[in-house]
This record gives C-alpha cells, sequence and structure tokens, in this order.
C-alpha cells in the first residue's frame, strides 16, 4: 500500500474532495470557501491522526498532502490550501465560521491542536515537551 503515485492519490481523495465542494456549494458554481477550509482541515486532521483509515500508508503523507494542496487550491485559489485552510481556522473570521458549522467543541480543539502544529511547529514542541514534563 506504501508509496502510492500521485495519479492513484488523487482517485483516493477525488471523491472526499468533490464531496466537501458539494457540501460547501452555496450555488450551482459558488463555494463557500470558510466552510470549505473546514472541511478540508478536518480532511487533513483525519488522514494525518490515521493515514491506513485513509487507505494510505504513512510514507505516503507527504505526496497526498501536495495532491490534496492541489486540488484545494483550484477550489479556494490558494496555493497552500492546507496550510492556509489552518490559518483561517486559527482566526477570529475562522472561528465564527466554526461557532456557524455549529462544530463541536472536541471536533473545534481537535481542529486547533493541528492549527498548533502546523501553524508554529517548534512552539508547539516547547509546549508538548512542557505538558510531558513529570509533576513534582
Amino acid at each position: 500500500m506504501a508509496n502510492r503515485s500521485e495519479a492513484e492519490l488523487a482517485r483516493l481523495f477525488e471523491p472526499i474532495l468533490a464531496a466537501a465542494e458539494r457540501q460547501s456549494s452555496v450555488a450551482e458554481r459558488f463555494v463557500h470557501k470558510d466552510l470549505y477550509r473546514i472541511y478540508l482541515a478536518t480532511l487533513w486532521t483525519n488522514v494525518v491522526m490515521d493515514p491506513t483509515a485513509a487507505g494510505i500508508d504513512e510514507d505516503d503523507l507527504e505526496s497526498a498532502h501536495d495532491v490534496i494542496n492541489l486540488s484545494a487550491a483550484k477550489v479556494v485559489g490558494e496555493e497552500q490550501a492546507i496550510t492556509a485552510a489552518f490559518r483561517f481556522i486559527n482566526s477570529k473570521d475562522g472561528e465564527r465560521a466554526m461557532e456557524q458549522a455549529k462544530l463541536s467543541r472536541r471536533h473545534r480543539q481537535l481542529l486547533l491542536y493541528f492549527c498548533s502544529m502546523i501553524l508554529d511547529p517548534e512552539g508547539h514542541r516547547r509546549w508538548m515537551g512542557e505538558v510531558r514534563k513529570p509533576q513534582r
């Protein structure tokens, strides 16, 4: 299963990305980009947390990231669509969008946790180091 080609990954993720686009459509040709970004961030979070559930191996994550980014960029018009989605989630507008989408508290917390990993990996590592320190 490891080392899937980009074409295989594109076929694997196409139905999921198409569903996200349909679910965030507000008219035949218009996508609610804020809602799409929530779907995109949720997709990437799930893929990273359990690649095998997505039908890939951990070794495929980098290529999957590229494939998903390329597809999502066509919808939201942002070259680094996954990172941009997490940047959005981490903003006031993102918080408002998650509230409007009625995301559960747990879902929001998970997305915000991934924001820290993606947007500030060094800060996240320091924070996790503090969390893992034995209590005195």
